[in-house]
């Protein structure tokens, strides 16, 4: 557990995105998944096989299942994490035994839909607040650390396993299905964290790279990095070619129009490419995700 001062355990904009991630995921498993005998990925997926199989109270093993991993972020992450996540998984078992949700509909395709796009909600919304209901991440945490394996990957695995055994003990169908709720789930949890913030990375190349330079640090507002490079190299005249400084610079998603529309109107010819940044930390770009 990092050493020092904590910051305080909840801020206003926590308590709303933890109360609102309680809503969406028990939602999801009271109005969808739970009264149509469907699954999903990570911890909650084996509470729901466990609730099937054997009729255990969902909400009971919900926590019972989290416990350890609740402990193991308390220590590993931090403490505030660790207590908020604890909160998130008690106050969904509450609302999972106490509030009575409508059941929505039985369409099998609907039900995967939603289902796994209130519970990516709901776990967006929570990890936007600081904690979680899954102990899923925590496991990939400590075996990346171990086995190289990125945590997609060792999640992906993870949930294999699960979808596995879901359909020795229920159907292929089933585990078919909680697959198909778990990618919804995932993407939707993505877009949830990283919303229409979701840094972009921009190359250019450019032979009026200093007037390009001036307009993203004067007019954008962006902290840039300059490569040295070279231009042409052409097939009819490979022997030819002209240094060049190569931009790179990080915008969000709603910042990349206006960030060509800006290197095109000083030079038309730029050579502009873009690609999907994940985490950013340090510089002057903000982190999204606060665990």
């Amino acid at each position: 557990m990092p050493k020092g001062k904590h910051g305080p355990l909840f801020t206003v904009s926590d308590i709303i995105y933890l109360v609102l991630s309680v809503c969406s995921a028990s939602f999801a498993l009271k109005s969808f998944l739970v009264p149509n005998h469907f699954l999903d990925g990570g911890i909650t997926g084996i509470s729901l096989l466990l609730f099937e199989v054997y009729g255990w109270n969902l909400g009971l093993v919900l926590i019972l299942l989290n416990i350890p991993f609740v402990v193991l972020a308390f220590y590993k992450v931090n403490r505030n994490f660790g207590i908020r996540s604890c909160l998130t998984i008690v106050l969904i078992a509450l609302m999972l035994y106490f509030v009575p949700f409508p059941e929505l509909t039985h369409d099998k395709l609907l039900i995967a839909v939603f289902g796994g796009f209130f519970i990516g909600i709901g776990i967006g919304l929570a990890m936007r607040g600081g904690g979680t209901f899954d102990g899923m991440e925590v496991i990939a945490q400590m075996t990346m650390k171990k086995s190289g394996f990125s945590i997609t990957e060792i999640i992906l695995g993870l949930n294999i396993i699960i979808f596995i055994v879901a359909s020795v003990f229920l159907n292929v169908e089933t585990a078919l299905y909680a697959i198909l709720t778990y990618i919804i789930a995932g993407q939707t949890t993505r877009y949830v964290i990283e919303g229409i913030e979701a840094y972009t990375g921009v190359t250019i190349v450019s032979a009026n790279s200093e007037k390009i330079k001036r307009a993203l640090v004067l007019t954008l507002n962006k902290g840039i990095t300059v490569y040295k490079g070279e231009r042409g190299f052409m097939k009819e005249s490979f022997e030819m070619s002209n240094d060049v400084d190569i931009i790179f610079t990080i915008v969000t998603r709603l910042e990349v129009r206006k960030l060509r529309n800006i290197v095109h109107s000083i030079d038309p010819k730029a050579f502009i490419f873009t690609q999907t940044v994940r985490e950013p930390q340090g510089g002057i770009v903000k982190q999204i995700v606060k665990h």
